[in-house]
């Protein structure tokens, strides 16, 4: 049996709870046994990579693009997608998961608009949404829940 993966993708880092909740999210995975890889912008990896300095979580790190070139090109694919989403270039780059990718897509809104973004959503995925945006602890929970399911699965 090959070992479970996920992919996570982080847009800017212009709100706060997005570089912890990812953290969280990559603890989460790996206690579940679930390889985490993080597809992100420039800002994005270099925030992640002064959070966890020692790679306790962080075994692997991509440029977003070339990560959705590689699946695009069939040469990559993961079991599950977690997209950050705090704005509407957050929702394409979901929406181009849900086209491109076999995994199950899970789509993590959050900021001041988080709900409203969450109508834009018109393609397959779990929406979590939270109006988060320097307090983590709205999408904790609201992640929590769905990880209950989303490593049983």
């Amino acid at each position: 049996m090959t070992e479970k993966t996920a992919l996570i993708l982080l847009g800017c880092p212009q709100v706060p709870v997005q570089t912890s909740m990812a953290l969280y999210l990559m603890h989460g995975l790996k206690e579940h046994g679930i390889r985490p890889v993080i597809a992100g912008t420039v800002a994005a990896r270099k925030l992640m990579e002064v959070a966890d300095p020692g790679r306790h979580y962080l075994e692997e790190m991509a440029d977003l693009d070339d990560m959705i070139d590689e699946i695009t090109g069939k040469r990559r694919d993961f079991d599950l997608c977690f997209v950050f989403i705090h704005n509407d270039s957050g929702v394409a780059y979901a929406g181009t998961m849900a086209y491109i990718s076999q995994a199950r897509l899970y789509a993590l809104l959050f900021g001041e608009h988080a709900e409203d973004l969450a109508k834009e959503i018109e393609f397959p995925c779990e929406v979590v949404a939270a109006k988060a945006v320097h307090n983590p602890m709205p999408l904790k929970r609201k992640l929590d829940e769905v990880m209950q399911w989303a490593v049983s699965k």
